[in-house]
This record gives C-alpha cells, structure tokens and sequence, in this order.
C-alpha cells in the first residue's frame, strides 16, 4: 500500500492501547552466520504452482538444509506487494524454517482476476498445499508446525485466515491494513478510497480503484479487525507496526485484542515507514526471535 490520502487517514483513524508484551530484537545467529552446508540435503528454490479457484498461482517454496521435516512458514504479500520481504524469508530460512511465498489469483503473474475475497480463498490453498502429505514429503514441509507471515494487506489475510485455523503454531502480522475500515471509507467516501486503490493496482488484474472500493464496501463490519479480534484471542500472534498510514489499525487491533481478553499476542513498534526500510535486520530478529518461540506442536 501507499500512503493514504489526509482524507483516508482521517476517516479511518481509531483510538488504541499498546499492550505490555513485548517480543526480543536481539539479532539471533540467522541473521549474519550461514548455516552449515549439507550436501545431501541442500538448502534449495522450488517453483510451484498452487491449485485454487481452478487455477494454479505461482509460488515459491525456500526449502532449508537439512533433512527435515522443516516448520514452515507460509507468507503473504501486500497490496500489491511491492515489497516481497524476500530478505526476511531468505533469514527465516536460515533459521531452519521453509518458506512458502505465492501469489494469489490476479496478481504478479498469477492466472485469474484479483479480488479480496479471493486473497482468503487462496491462503487456505497454500494452507492445504503445504499440509498435502505428497507435497509434505518432497518439500521437507513438517504439517504440524506451520505459522504465517503477512505484511500489510498480507497482515489482514493473516489475522482472517489464523482466526479460521486453530491448528497453526503462530502468526505475525507486519504493518497490517485493515480492509474493513477501507471498506467503510468505501462506504462513506468511495471517491477517495478509489483514487487509495488505483495507486496501489499496478500488478493486479482485471481491477480498477472503483471495482475494489465497490467489492469492500460490503464487507465493511465483517472485514474489520475489531469483528476479528474476539476469534484471535486464543491464538498465538505477534503484531509489529510502524510509523506508517496504517499505525492506526495495528493499535486500533491491539486494543480489541486486549478488550477481548487475548493473552497470547505480542506487540512490538518501530519508528520506520511502511516497508521497514531501515528496520530491515529489526524485522528479522523480531519475526525469527518469535518463530524460535513457537512450540514444537500446536
């Protein structure tokens, strides 16, 4: 996402508390030390292609050395998702940890027309393709521990698709939006919240600023993180936001988190911009720091 317009960030900003947990930034070894080389079971790049919605997106699957089974982290992208936050999976890697990185219907290559509704669809697909026992034994995935990762608009795929899945080990939400409260802008103002959109399409397909303002609208209350919030509280879940447009939505999630009684996020700030440009070794030991942390079973 880009910045917000003065209208957008005033229409869709909310009040919110920080919570007391906190998660550790202290570099962890994956970050600067190469693990050791195995040479039967390499660290390798996989190129896959997910079924969904009757066609298969393009993905990659980051498979680290090893033998395996590897805990597996599935990891969403933005809107569009000019930032891949492929250095973070490239850490996550190292740390022992596959990763998947796939585009949903409609975006940077991927077969389909984009919608919102479909990003929920597609990241239960990669769900069931890393979970898939035949997919399991070639990748080195382990089903039993998988966690996400979304940045921005990947962060409200995150939070909607770990409230549907209590099986996971973890979630980390980075810089989320929360499409809900775009929806309302939609609702309220769907000139401004077009104009937002039709910055931020330049990889999607068979979109305009109009047809997704319009396809949000709707789903305002439903897609909101605080009608979320209640169904995260038993899940484990880190929310790092920044000194962005969207800081409002993390703090506004953090108190309905902690209004719904949740016990199990953690929360953690950095004064950096959207893409965590100058914060990037921060985010790796924030998200590597707390992946370690994740027990071995859900």
């Amino acid at each position: 996402m880009k910045r917000l317009s003065i209208a957008l960030a005033m229409s869709i900003a909310i009040a919110g508390g920080a919570s007391a947990q906190v998660v550790s930034r202290t570099p962890p070894p994956a970050i600067s030390t190469e693990p050791a080389p195995d040479k039967a079971y390499p660290a390798r790049l996989e190129v896959v292609h997910i079924p969904t919605g009757g066609v298969k997106v393009n993905g990659v699957v980051l498979v680290a050395s090893g033998p395996g089974p590897h805990p597996t982290v599935v990891l969403f992208h933005g809107l569009p998702g000019n930032e891949r936050n492929l250095d973070l999976a490239q850490a996550i890697r190292r740390a022992g940890w596959n990763v998947l990185a796939a585009n949903y219907r409609g975006s940077w290559g991927s077969p389909g027309s984009y919608r919102f509704a479909q990003d929920l669809e597609d990241a239960k697909a990669f769900l069931a393709f890393v979970r898939d026992p035949a997919n399991a034994k070639t990748y080195g995935f382990d089903p039993r521990r998988i966690a996400l990762v979304g940045h921005s608009l990947g962060g409200w795929v995150t939070a909607e698709t770990a409230a549907a899945d209590p099986d996971l080990l973890g979630a980390v939400m980075i810089s989320a939006g929360d499409m809900g409260l775009l929806g309302t802008l939609a609702k309220v103002n769907p000139k401004a919240a077009a104009q937002f959109l039709d910055d931020s399409r330049e990889s999607l397909a068979d979109v305009t600023g109009e047809t997704m303002a319009a396809e949000l609208a709707p789903h305002a209350q439903a897609w909101s993180f605080a009608a979320v919030a209640p169904r995260l509280t038993g899940r484990r879940l880190m929310v790092l936001y920044s000194n962005d447009f969207v800081k409002a939505h993390s703090e506004g999630l953090i108190a309905a988190l902690t209004k719904a009684g949740g016990t199990q996020f953690l929360t953690a700030y950095e004064d950096t911009d959207h893409s965590w440009s100058d914060k990037r070794l921060t985010l790796e030991s924030l998200v590597i720091n707390y992946l370690q942390s994740l027990p071995t079973k859900p």
